[in-house]
C-alpha cells in the first residue's frame, strides 16, 4: 500500500503533451509580472504598512523577495529539467510520490483558484467604483452576492467567463493581451513614481518601526514587520504561474528560469520602490484604504491621476486574472493527464491546441465562486497554500540532487543544498507568521483532498493501471 502511495513518474521529454510550444522567455517573464504587479503593490503596499509594518513595509517586501528568490532558484532548476505544465505537482510527482503530488496539487487549487475568485471580487469593487466616477450605477442585486443581500456579483462572474474565452481563443492570443496589459499598469506605477517622488517628507518615515518586528496582540492579530512580511507575500503569488507554461514554451529549458528568476526579480525592485515613496508621501497611518496610491495622488492634488491610477488597477486585475485561470487550467489539465481527475479533462483541441474542456470548467466554477459567494478570511488561505508549494519545491530539488544525480539539469542551483535550505526556512518562518485560523481552514482544505484522492484518484491514476 505505501509502495503504490510513493509511486513515482519518470521524467519524460519536454512538449510531449500536445500543446502548443509558442511561448518566448520575454512572454514568461511578462505572465510572471502580469500576475505578480496588481492587488499587492495597489491594495496591500497601504494596508500593511498602516496595520503591521509603518514606513518598514519596505523591509516586508524585502524578507518576503528574500524567500521567494529562494523559492524561486528552486522552481528554476526544477521547470528546466523535469518541465511539465503541472509546476510544483508536477516535480512532486517525480520527487515524492503520487500522494504527496496529488495534495500538492490539490493546495494549487487553493492558490490559484480561490485567488482567481478573490481577485474577481476585488476587480468588481473597483470596476463599480469607476463606474460611479461617470455617474454610472450598477442595482445592488448585480453587484452582491445572495449571502450579502443581492443576486450575483455581476462583473466578477462576467470578467471571469471573458477571460475564459481568451484562453480557449489561444495561449499565444493570451499572452498578446496580458504583455498589452502589463505595459498599460507599468505605465501607471511609472505615472505615480514620477508624480509623487518630489513629495517626499522624510519626517512621514518617522517612526520607522512603529510596530517592531513581531508581536501578538491580545485580539490574536499578529503585527511587526515579520508579519507584514507574510501578509504582502500575496504580492508574489502567481509569479510561479510561470512554470505551469513548460509545455507550450518554445525552449523551455533555457527559458524558462530566465523567465522566472527576470519576473520577481523585477517586480520585488517595483514593490520596494513603490513602498518606500508611499508612505514617503502619506503619513503610514492613512495608508488601510481600498486604493492607497490613488488616496496619496488625491491628497497632492493629483486628482486626475487618482482616475488614472484606478483605470490602471482595473487592467492590471485583469492580467493577475488571465494569468491565474491559465495556470489552473495547466495544473488541472496535467492531473487529468495523469487520470487523478477524470481524463475527459485532458483532451486537447486540434484547431486551438488548447485544452477547452478544462477551460470552461475551471470557467464555470471560478466564476459560480466569484459570482455567488463572499470570499472574505478564505482568501487569505491562498498565502499558505502558495507557502506550502514553495517549501515543496525547495525539498524536492534537495530529493532529486540524492536520488538522481545524473540528471540532466539545464540550470542548477549554486551551493546546494544551501539555498533550497534557505527557502524552506525562510518560507516556514513566513508561514509561522499567519493567524491561526488561516492554518485551521488550510488543513481542513488538506483533510478534504485526502479525502477524495482514496474515493477517486488512487484508483484511476495512470501508475495504478
Amino acid at each position: 500500500m505505501l509502495n503504490k502511495l510513493l509511486r513515482t513518474k519518470p521524467v519524460v521529454a519536454h512538449g510531449t503533451s500536445g500543446l502548443k510550444k509558442c511561448l518566448t522567455a520575454f512572454d514568461l517573464a511578462l505572465l510572471g509580472i502580469g500576475c505578480a504587479i496588481g492587488t499587492g503593490i495597489f491594495v496591500l503596499t497601504g494596508v500593511a504598512a498602516a496595520t503591521q509594518s509603518g514606513p518598514a513595509v519596505v523591509l516586508s517586501f524585502v524578507f518576503a523577495g528574500i524567500a521567494s528568490a529562494f523559492a524561486a532558484l528552486a522552481y528554476a532548476e526544477l521547470a528546466a529539467s523535469i518541465g511539465g505544465s503541472g509546476s510544483a505537482y508536477g516535480y512532486s510527482y517525480v520527487a515524492f510520490g503520487e500522494l504527496i503530488a496529488w495534495l500538492m496539487g490539490w493546495i494549487l487549487l487553493l492558490e490559484y483558484g480561490v485567488g482567481a475568485a478573490a481577485v474577481a471580487n476585488g476587480w468588481s469593487g473597483y470596476f463599480i467604483n469607476t463606474l460611479a466616477n461617470f455617474n454610472i450605477y450598477l442595482p445592488e442585486t448585480l453587484t452582491k452576492a445572495p449571502m450579502l443581500g443581492g443576486n450575483i456579483n455581476l462583473p466578477a462572474f462576467g470578467i471571469i467567463w471573458l477571460l475564459t474565452i481568451l484562453l480557449i481563443i489561444g495561449v499565444k492570443e493570451s499572452a498578446r493581451v496580458n504583455n498589452i496589459i502589463v505595459v498599460i499598469k507599468l505605465s501607471t506605477i511609472a505615472i505615480f513614481i514620477a508624480l509623487a517622488i518630489g513629495h517626499l517628507n522624510t519626517d512621514n518615515w518617522q517612526p520607522f518601526m512603529p510596530f517592531g518586528w513581531f508581536e501578538t496582540l491580545d485580539n490574536g492579530k499578529n503585527i511587526g514587520v515579520l508579519a507584514g512580511a507574510s501578509l504582502v507575500f500575496f504580492a508574489y503569488f502567481g509569479f510561479d504561474a510561470v512554470s505551469t507554461a513548460s509545455e507550450e514554451c518554445k525552449n523551455p529549458q533555457r527559458e524558462l528560469p530566465i523567465g522566472l528568476l527576470a519576473s520577481l526579480a523585477f517586480c520585488t525592485i517595483i514593490y520596494i520602490i513603490v513602498s518606500a515613496i508611499l508612505t514617503g508621501v502619506v503619513p503610514y497611518t492613512e495608508l488601510n484604504t481600498a486604493s492607497p496610491v490613488a488616496y496619496a495622488l488625491t491628497k497632492l492634488g493629483y486628482t486626475w491621476a487618482s482616475t488614472l491610477v484606478a483605470t490602471g488597477v482595473l487592467a492590471g486585475l485583469i492580467t493577475v486574472l488571465l494569468v491565474l485561470l491559465y495556470g489552473l487550467t495547466r495544473i488541472l489539465f496535467a492531473m487529468s493527464h495523469d487520470g487523478l481527475i477524470s481524463p475527459i479533462f485532458s483532451t486537447i483541441n486540434p484547431d486551438r491546441q488548447t485544452p477547452t474542456r478544462i477551460i470552461l470548467m475551471c470557467g464555470f466554477v471560478v466564476s459560480l465562486v466569484a459570482g455567488f459567494f463572499p470570499l472574505g478570511e478564505l482568501a487569505e488561505t491562498v498565502n499558505i497554500g502558495t507557502l506550502a508549494a514553495f517549501i515543496m519545491v525547495c525539498v524536492g530539488v534537495i530529493v532529486l540532487r540524492i536520488r538522481q544525480p545524473n540528471l540532466h539539469r539545464p540550470f542548477k542551483n549554486p551551493w546546494n543544498p544551501l539555498i533550497p535550505v534557505l527557502g524552506i526556512l525562510s518560507c516556514g518562518a513566513l508561514m509561522t507568521f499567519l493567524p491561526s485560523s488561516t492554518w485551521e481552514r488550510f488543513l481542513w482544505w488538506i483533510v478534504i483532498g485526502v479525502v477524495f484522492y482514496f474515493a477517486y484518484s488512487f484508483k484511476h491514476s495512470k501508475l495504478n493501471r
